[in-house]
């Protein structure tokens, strides 16, 4: 995969930032937010304020406060319109800290699209609100690694060197528990690191075994390609098995996810549209996405790029394309012989697969293809764990709290082993399970069940 240092604008998107800088000059804002893009009234206006959104909302579950409700937010986009508060420090506070898990968004009856308005603020907030110093300096370490495969790599040497020769040492002595929380929190989420792991790569097509039933290009991801490499090869032999051709180019570039769901509008929509460049030309039938953040993101692309002219059409076409691992699955059907597992299997709906994309049975049905494997709900199964993209990076307390909440949910069911779709859940429940029980992603059982493996069992 090629790094690129530089994200471009791109010529559209920058004369509408131009264009609507003039128009803030003149006086064309929308209250404490400029005029591009504001939160819509009439996305606003749609909440009516019931209050069925509380219970589902982690942060005022946590906390109980009103303006760090999603009603309590939509108020706040209200008064930010009207000019009645100020841009400070508190404004953004409020919404710096909502997870954007979308749990709301399942939950309100009116069907307000509290996801819409979440991302229109956040771009406001990334222009017109100056960070703290550490603050801007933390979010731009983040920015400057994740979105890089190659510096990821880099930096996971150093972290497996790290893990097998500093932590036990450090971690003894009690100098890990002094870091400040968010570098305390970067330390534990740390996944277990192999360096032969970090070499391996995924290779560009896979065959379908047999007849051909569908042309995929598959996204390997950031994070996924270096740390959770074993999820995209384990994707690609189940896509193959079940008559799937597999393309995995080498020098796809990240899909903008995190860059969206911080806020960081430009260097997204400049992501978005080097992807779809990439992806264009290839002869698929299906975009295949096992990062639920991802696919959520790619989803939106349509979206995201609605107002430009050269991208419009081609992002509503590639976005009409993606699916999620599970959903292709169960769309599929399977043709492909299946051996036991025996285990109960607790799967952890991820946000953006059960709240963002609505895809909550296709998981659990495509699980249950597998002879033997018995699927357990969770209490609070619409709760955020607390993983959210970066928040249990830069929002460390809340998020712990969420994930022990979570863990706590999960252990509740006595599972043999834990399913989730996200690989940021995977690390955010393993940070805080005190026994070890595995985790995996739905693809990985599928394909330990086609190749005979049960990774439950004794022997």
């Amino acid at each position: 995969m090629t790094d690129s240092a530089d994200v471009p604008l791109g010529p559209s998107a920058a004369d509408r930032v131009s264009d609507n800088v003039l128009q803030i000059q003149d006086g064309g804002g929308a209250g404490i937010f400029d005029a591009f893009s504001p939160p819509s009234d009439d996305l606003i206006s749609d909440c009516v304020h019931c209050g069925f959104c509380l219970p589902a909302c982690p942060t005022y579950t946590l906390w109980g406060n009103e303006m760090d409700s999603p009603r309590g937010r939509i108020y706040l986009m209200k008064a930010g319109k009207e000019g009645t508060v100020a841009m400070d420090d508190a404004f953004a506070g409020h919404f710096d800290s909502c997870l954007g898990c979308m749990s709301c968004v399942t939950a309100c009856p009116s069907g307000v699209r509290y996801d819409e308005l979440l991302e229109s603020v956040r771009p406001q907030l990334e222009r017109n609100h100056r960070r703290s110093l550490s603050d801007r300096l933390f979010r731009g370490l983040i920015f400057a690694l994740f979105p890089y495969p190659r510096r990821l790599r880099v930096a996971a040497v150093f972290g497996a060197l790290y893990q097998h020769t500093l932590r036990g040492p450090l971690t003894r002595s009690g100098l890990v528990r002094r870091l400040p929380a968010r570098l305390r929190a970067m330390e534990a989420l740390l996944p277990p690191l192999k360096l032969r792991d970090l070499t391996v790569r995924q290779a560009e097509f896979t065959p379908a075994v047999g007849q051909t039933r569908r042309r995929v290009a598959m996204l390997t991801g950031c994070a996924q390609q270096v740390f959770f490499s074993e999820v995209n090869a384990a994707t690609a032999r189940v896509l193959a098995a079940e008559g799937c051709a597999v393309y995995a180019p080498a020098d796809q570039q990240c899909c903008g996810a995190l860059s969206v769901h911080a806020g960081r509008e430009p260097e997204a929509l400049a992501r978005a549209r080097k992807l779809i460049d990439r992806f264009a030309r290839l002869e698929i039938d299906t975009i295949v996405v096992n990062v639920a953040g991802c696919g959520s993101t790619l989803k939106e692309y349509g979206t995201l790029l609605r107002e430009d002219p050269e991208y419009a059409e081609k992002a509503a076409a590639f976005s009409a394309k993606v699916r999620d691992i599970c959903e292709l699955l169960d769309e599929l059907a399977p043709v492909a012989e299946r051996h036991p597992i025996t285990a109960r299997i607790a799967y952890h709906d991820a946000c953006h697969l059960a709240h963002a994309q609505r895809v909550r049975s296709q998981p659990r049905s495509v699980l249950r293809t597998v002879p033997g494997l018995q699927v357990l709900d969770i209490p609070e199964w619409e709760q955020c764990c607390g993983s959210a993209g970066i928040y249990n990076l830069v929002q460390p307390e809340p998020a712990e709290e969420l994930g022990r909440r979570k863990v706590a949910s999960i252990l509740s069911v006595a599972p043999d082993g834990i399913a989730t779709a996200n690989p940021g859940c995977l690390l955010q429940i393993r940070r805080y399970l005190e026994q070890p029980i595995p985790l995996y992603h739905p693809v990985q059982l599928v394909d330990f069940s086609l190749r005979g493996i049960d990774p439950f069992s004794a022997s």
